[in-house]
């Protein structure tokens, strides 16, 4: 049909708006090339004008009523933005269901609440059903994985992506679960039950409350499920990605830190923690920075149970547990641990005599709480010719107290996953895999950071990918078997993608000012203006000269350049190091060993 066709009087279109980001009108005219359109607004019965430029600038039209609520959004006629909203809208809201189909995509809405889709029966339905004749489920992207992995030998990945709060974890949870219920494993281990027991540990360590999501997990995982040649479960390992280690020391308004300090303070009076001296978690400067400690309708001593049965069915056992417990109840009293200036020379500092933390914390790790007195106020600068010892500033002590306990919980944390993928090896060959991937959803949020740096970055790769399967890859197959069609334009963020990875791109220059003797922030920063002013994705914001923007391809993200060296760098002072490896707990010696902490400590240099 012609455009004269489409754009017909009482053709159905969107326009733009302010509020509702779309509104629904349709023309009072035939559009016959002239440069204003007379439209009926549907939503308050008004008249408005629009005006064009060219026909790239005609309203999108509104599919045939008879497509609405589609549960494949590539059946639709028109498939541009206010389409997909208005379908997805239509589906969850009117319909109650929360995925959809696009094409080999399947799109789910968070509905933040217990749905009654996930049980045996609907595990059952979804079981040996080809995808496009079921309704959109995760099961049925599960199921479609084993189809393909066990007819045609083929290795599979599901990603799960989204931003912050979508919903990712219970996806993958879900795509998990329905692998260990429908394959099952092949000897009486019960491999597939440890599968699922990993989880509640991995939120536990891994997963925190923010503004936006009450259990948003705070790192990468990728599982990859192991099947033997019969395709039954022989085996699991995970992968971890980009622990939030700052949120160990630091939380913002109304965030906690991860879940299981406060699943430990809420065991503070049990009998078998009373040696771990816990408290409220008010009481501690690492669990009550966001005023808000704890989540409706979440028991935190109900969860350290689920916590610790999840252990001991991976073979961590009670023993074993309370030296984690001890561990993170060391790196709690490490947090109240404070410093003050020494009154003759302000380029020194002390921690007082009457800590009451610091003793409780040497405890807690085994260690010489005299010592690390000494190496928390103090560092060792080798020169040519001698070893001097060099005083720590006040703000230069706090820092080292909290890069030191983000250090002990990311050795924890890896100590913890390592644990894991032993109870989930196996001696037996696997012949083929599905893996499935939960990362950080794209993150913008009022100060962004190193933190958000790396999640979007990744982020930027994973949708990468996902044009270059669904759209790059499948047009070059159309082409190789001379299918007609009509060619389709994607965004290709490759240019961001060089713009932070390419030679003289921001990591190459981030990692060249880590070298510098006097390298910082703002050296870093002046760096960027000068190489970047002019490319596509870079902006240098008009009010600030200690932060930079990125135009990804899900938003625009100003980053605050501040601690971006530090963060980069992650460096932990080799005396602290040596303290803890001589610790008389073997835990916390084997956390620190040369093999675990090979590269991540030394002394400064100069």
């Amino acid at each position: 049909m012609s455009i004269q066709e489409l754009y017909c009087q009482g053709a159905k279109v969107w326009i733009p708006d302010k509020e509702i980001v779309w509104k629904e009108a349709s023309l009072q005219e035939d559009y016959t090339g002239q440069k204003e359109l007379v439209l009926w607004v549907e939503e308050d019965g008004s008249e408005e004008k629009l005006k064009l430029k060219s026909k790239e600038d005609l309203p999108h039209l509104k599919n045939p009523e008879i497509l609405i609520g589609e549960n494949d959004l590539t059946s639709l006629s028109y498939l541009h933005e206010p389409a997909v909203l208005y379908n997805l809208q239509v589906r969850f809201c009117e319909r109650n269901q929360i995925y959809t189909y696009c094409g080999i995509v399947l799109v789910a809405i968070n509905p933040y609440q217990s749905l009654p889709i996930y049980d045996a029966d609907t595990i059952q339905a979804y079981q040996g059903m080809d995808m496009v004749s079921m309704d959109p489920h995760i099961f049925a992207v599960a199921e479609q994985a084993f189809i393909r992995m066990s007819r045609f030998e083929e290795n599979q990945s599901i990603i799960v992506s989204g931003e912050s709060g979508a919903g990712k974890t219970v996806s993958a949870k879900y795509a998990m679960r329905y692998f260990a219920t429908v394959v099952g494993a092949q000897d009486e281990t019960q491999v597939e039950k440890k599968v699922l027991a990993s989880n509640p540990i991995m939120e536990a360590i891994g997963n925190a409350k923010t503004t936006r999501n009450d259990n948003s997990s705070r790192f990468g995982k990728y599982i990859e499920i192991g099947f033997s040649k019969t395709n039954m479960i022989i085996g699991a390992n995970m992968r971890t990605y980009l622990l939030e280690k700052s949120r160990v020391v630091f939380q913002a308004a109304h965030e906690r830190n991860y879940h299981i300090f406060y699943q430990i303070c809420a065991a503070a009076n049990e009998p078998e923690f009373e040696s771990l001296k816990l408290n409220e978690p008010d009481i501690f400067l690492f669990t009550n920075q966001g005023e808000d400690p704890y989540i409706d309708g979440v028991d935190d001593l109900e969860e350290l149970n689920s916590t610790r049965q999840a252990f001991t069915l991976l073979g961590i056992n009670s023993v074993k547990q309370m030296e984690i417990f001890r561990i993170l109840s060391g790196i709690l009293h490490m947090g109240n641990v404070q410093f003050e200036d020494d009154q003759d020379d302000h380029e020194k500092c002390c921690i007082p005599k009457d800590d009451n933390h610091l003793p409780i914390m040497g405890e807690m790790f085994g260690i010489d709480a005299e010592q690390m007195r000494k190496w928390l106020c103090n560092r060792k600068i080798i020169t040519a010719n001698e070893t001097l010892i060099k005083p720590l500033t006040l703000s230069q002590s706090y820092f080292a107290r909290d890069a030191l306990a983000k250090h002990i919980y990311s050795n924890l944390f890896n100590w913890i996953v390592t644990e894991l993928n032993k109870a989930l090896s196996t001696n037996m060959k696997k012949t083929k895999f599905i893996g499935v991937l939960d990362i950080y959803g794209f993150e913008t949020f009022e100060i962004n950071s190193f933190e958000q740096f790396c999640i979007n970055y990744a982020n930027e790769k994973l949708q990468q990918q996902f044009c270059l399967h669904v759209f790059k890859l499948e047009q070059e197959e159309y082409i190789k078997e001379e299918i007609q069609w009509s060619f389709i334009d994607f965004y290709d963020n490759q240019p961001c993608i060089d713009l932070i990875e390419g030679k003289l791109g921001i990591l190459d220059l981030l990692d060249e000012e880590c070298k510098m003797p006097k390298g910082s922030d703002q050296n870093w920063c002046l760096k960027l203006y000068d190489k970047h002013t002019k490319a596509q994705h870079f902006s240098k914001p008009r009010m600030s000269q200690k932060s930079f923007i990125i135009h990804h391809f899900a938003d625009d993200v100003q980053y605050s350049i501040d601690g971006f060296l530090e963060k980069n760098r992650d460096t932990i002072l080799e005396e602290q190091i040596n303290i803890l490896k001589a610790s008389d707990y073997e835990l916390i010696a084997e956390l620190f060993s040369d093999k675990g902490t090979a590269g991540s400590a030394a002394p400064t240099k100069r």
